[in-house]
């Protein structure tokens, strides 16, 4: 099953996908261009993987890490489907990261990677923005970088853990201005989901609503403002975001 959160008519709602309009839970059917997109569920504490595929580390100029590099993102950072991410004026290079987003369904310690996916609620799609003028290094990113206002694109849909047949073997695209630019697949994670959330559970308890955005391919490039970015995931949908100035 796909939800989202939407605002229509000064009410938050829950809907779902029918016949090329959304349902909401009060029965009522709307054009998708009449809602203003939410995140599709409250993140909790966010995850965000550095490295995490071997491509993007090469493409990088740096080796593939022996353990997850785990970084913590605040809610700030999350805007949802057609929103609009800023594009500071003292950027360079600001690139989109398509990006798995693994939401936690029930608390989990101590969890054996065997065990792991008994406790994912389901997916999205994460498009973590990274301000590269800002990172101190690749193996320490800083507040700037990862945790600016509405710098992480959440959405459109959360779908349930059972709908997608195999998580780990998903296609990622990007395409800025409709022009594939990021191509890649999730069954190049360093890191794979059972992993992350047996490493993550060793050292700390995972709660509902936690989220672990699990890294991005190969194929980053700068945006600039105007530029319309939509990152698309199989079985997922497509997310889309616009970069406008600062203001």
């Amino acid at each position: 099953m796909k939800r989202a959160r939407v605002v229509f008519a000064g009410a938050i709602h829950e809907a779902t996908p029918f016949d090329g309009k959304l349902r909401l839970s009060s029965g009522r059917l709307v054009k998708e261009d009449l809602v203003t997109w939410l995140p599709p569920f409250e993140p909790q504490t966010a995850f965000a993987l550095g490295l995490n595929y071997a491509d993007h580390a090469s493409e990088l100029s740096f080796n593939a890490p022996d353990e997850p590099l785990v970084f913590l993102k605040g809610p700030n950072t999350f805007v949802g489907h057609k929103g609009e991410t800023e594009r500071p004026e003292d950027v360079t290079f600001m690139h989109y990261e398509c990006e798995l987003a693994v939401i936690i369904g029930k608390t989990a310690r101590n969890v054996k990677k065997e065990d792991a996916y008994d406790y994912v609620a389901g997916y999205t799609i994460a498009n973590d923005y990274a301000f590269r003028d800002y990172l101190e290094n690749y193996y320490r990113p800083n507040l700037r970088v990862k945790n600016r206002d509405y710098c992480t694109p959440l959405g459109p849909w959360f779908v349930d853990r059972d709908d997608i047949k195999d998580p780990m073997d998903l296609k990622l695209r990007t395409y800025v201005n409709g022009e594939l630019t990021q191509e890649g697949s999730t069954k190049n994670m360093i890191f794979g989901i059972p992993q992350l959330i047996e490493y993550l559970s060793s050292f700390m308890t995972l709660s509902t609503g936690d989220v672990i955005l699990t890294g991005t391919p190969k194929g980053t490039v700068n945006v600039n403002v105007g530029d319309e970015v939509i990152t698309e995931i199989e079985g997922l949908g497509q997310l889309s975001n616009t970069i406008i100035n600062r203001t």
